[in-house]
């Protein structure tokens, strides 16, 4: 049976899937600061190791801010170009098996859809703020461009150096959760080391996403949010999703294979 090639290119990093009819052919992505250095790379890469011959391949569905690069065929093969939020939507259903979600991509930035198992994929906003916000603050404030070593070290780091809380400015029962972030760096002590503005800079980060997605729920009366893109990778992703299924009374979730969601639905489209 002939396969089917979808390739997410993003900011700073090309995801890649396959399917053989309905069966998912292990996903991969390279990094490269060359969109188009990047997606061949990717390409060859996920062939080779899949031992995928050119033949093999039916057509290539691309999607992604830096599939403008691309023309329309790849080795001679035919590309078609995918809307991105079309490609989160599906993505994001698919991994998670849900008729109805508010799906949230994180990626360099941050967009979130409504997507429903009929079809539907309403595109209802998205922010600046994401992985690229995490990596440009990292690099001046501590002097980190890799978000491997930016993990390591907030892995020490302790929030309550960092972040003021709502039990930090009233004693007083507001109804809200005395823990709750009150404002974020908003309380960065003398004494902060490394690992606390580390841990307060992603943290930072998830909470404004998770705010807009909690926004974007409630606006269509969904329980079911599910977080997709790069970021998800960070070990902080799934206590921030724990965090706001409680707070907040939503359904959270990060599937496998998350930060694949984009290509995948870009390959089913």
């Amino acid at each position: 049976m002939s396969k089917i090639i979808g390739i997410d290119v993003g900011g700073s990093t090309t995801k890649i899937v396959g399917f053989d009819g309905e069966k998912m052919i292990c996903p991969l992505f390279v990094k490269a600061s060359d969109q188009l250095a990047s997606v061949y790379g990717a390409f060859g890469k996920f062939t080779d190791t899949n031992s995928i011959a050119l033949s093999e391949i039916d057509r290539v569905m691309i999607t992604g801010v830096g599939s403008t690069f691309l023309a329309d065929e790849l080795y001679g093969i035919k590309a078609e170009h995918i809307s991105e939020f079309e490609c989160v939507g599906k993505g994001g259903l698919y991994l998670s098996g849900l008729e109805r979600a508010i799906i949230v991509s994180m990626g360099t930035g941050t967009s979130i859809v409504h997507a429903t198992k009929d079809g539907l994929i309403e595109y209802m906003g998205g922010t600046g703020v994401g992985g690229g916000t995490v990596i440009g603050l990292a690099k001046k404030m501590l002097g980190i461009s890799d978000i491997v070593s930016l993990i390591d070290v907030a892995a020490e780091g302790n929030l309550q150096n960092i972040d003021l809380t709502i039990a930090d400015i009233t004693k007083k029962d507001i109804g809200l959760e005395s823990h709750m972030t009150a404002a974020n760096f908003g309380k960065v002590s003398d004494v902060a080391t490394k690992g606390d503005l580390a841990l307060g800079l992603i943290n930072m980060v998830f909470e404004s996403v998770g705010m807009l997605a909690v926004f974007a729920a409630r606006s269509k009366n969904i329980k079911d949010v599910i977080l997709t893109g790069n970021l998800v990778r960070l070990p902080q992703a799934k206590t921030i999703a724990e965090t706001f299924s409680t707070l907040f009374g939503l359904n959270f979730s990060i599937p496998e294979n998350a930060e694949f969601a984009t290509a995948i639905g870009a390959a089913l489209r």
